[in-house]
């Protein structure tokens, strides 16, 4: 991973929020919430929260005694995902690094990540803090992205890119969001960092958008492809996202569209 592979920032987290996580991003939301609440914790934290789509989810759902840290490494999103949260005294707001949790041992029930841990760059130490600031038995709930070949939009979007900049082609969708998706790679960091029983789900989901250009403005302009897209062409934004709309459109017609995503649901036990 490259550091720019992290590069959230400007008009990204607002892109990012409104046209990439209803597109993708809030089924795997919705499940994860559902099987934190199954656990019924009281001390729940949140890594790499992003723009905030499963705490919107899930903080309404806690108990009135519950507390809830909610955490990020880039303070854009983090500062965005805020703004969209009603006022709640049980919330608190914190930068964090998943390799250096600022938090004692053994305090939280739950840890929860979704589509965070493939931007770790040494996962089972992240994991092992993770482990760490859990309590005995607690639990560590996160997804992580199957392969391009299963992430229909994702894969066409790389396919496209790489017609349209032959000689560079923008490979962040398939080095990151889609680059941890070995089940077995994962149960074997997640054991060495100690856990105790790990298990792995795998599951498909619908990708829609309201239009091929809603897409490709959430590929393009949401997400860390942006800056790749830049370095290459510094004025060829529009361009470039307008050469991905074609694709999907070529692909998928006019009007909405709508094709499978798959994401691996993973549960670990402190």
């Amino acid at each position: 991973m490259l550091e720019t592979d992290k590069a959230f920032s400007g008009s990204i987290p607002e892109n990012y929020d409104r046209h990439m996580v209803p597109m993708i991003f809030e089924p795997y939301a919705a499940d994860l919430v559902r099987r934190v609440m199954q656990l019924s914790p009281r001390a729940v934290l949140e890594i790499a929260a992003g723009t905030g789509v499963v705490t919107r989810m899930l903080a309404p759902k806690l108990p009135p005694d519950a507390t809830y840290f909610v955490t990020d490494l880039n303070p854009a999103m983090l500062d965005y995902a805020r703004s969209r949260q009603p006022a709640d005294s049980r919330l608190r707001w914190q930068q964090a690094d998943a390799m250096t949790l600022p938090f004692e041992d053994a305090a939280f029930d739950v840890v929860c990540c979704q589509f965070g841990a493939m931007f770790f760059p040494d996962r089972p130490a992240a994991y092992r803090e993770t482990r760490r600031v859990l309590k005995p038995g607690g639990h560590f709930l996160f997804n992580v992205w199957d392969s391009l070949e299963q992430n229909i939009f994702a894969g066409e979007v790389t396919k496209a890119l790489a017609g349209h900049f032959p000689d560079d082609p923008p490979r962040f969708m398939a080095r990151t969001p889609h680059g941890y998706s070995d089940t077995s790679l994962i149960r074997n960091d997640l054991e060495r960092a100690g856990f105790s029983r790990v298990e792995i789900e795998t599951k498909a989901e619908q990708s829609r958008a309201p239009s091929a250009r809603h897409a490709a403005i959430a590929y393009c302009q949401g997400t860390p492809l942006r800056g790749e897209i830049e370095a290459r062409a510094p004025q060829g934004l529009d361009t470039t996202t307008d050469v991905i709309e074609a694709a999907l459109k070529e692909s998928h017609g006019d009007g909405e569209i709508a094709a499978k995503i798959q994401a691996h649901i993973i549960v670990a036990v402190a």
